[in-house]
C-alpha cells in the first residue's frame, strides 16, 4: 500500500497537516488515538468515514517520515 493514495497535504486543510483524504482527520490524530490505547475497531466505530486501509496508511506515513528524519548531535562549544 502507498500512503499517498490515502493521505493528502493541503495548506488550506488543517494548516497543511497531513490528513486522511476526504476527511479533516489528521494523521497525527489517528496516531495519537492508537498511542492512547484505542483499538483499530474503536477508531472505525467512532469515525465511520475511516477504513482499515486509512489507519494503515497513517502508520505507513508516520514510519516513512521517521525513517527520513535526520538527527545531528550538537557538539558543545569548548569554553
Amino acid at each position: 500500500m502507498n500512503w499517498y493514495d490515502r493521505i493528502t497535504i493541503n495548506p488550506e486543510i488543517l494548516t497543511g497537516k497531513p490528513v486522511v483524504k476526504g476527511t479533516r482527520l489528521a494523521v497525527e490524530f489517528i496516531i495519537d488515538l492508537l498511542a492512547q490505547g484505542w483499538t483499530e475497531e474503536e477508531i472505525l466505530l467512532n469515525y465511520p468515514g475511516l477504513t482499515q486501509q486509512d489507519i494503515r496508511a497513517c502508520l505507513i506515513y508516520a514510519s516513512n517520515t521517521l525513517k527520513a528524519e535526520r538527527v545531528y548531535p550538537l557538539i558543545p562549544a569548548e569554553a
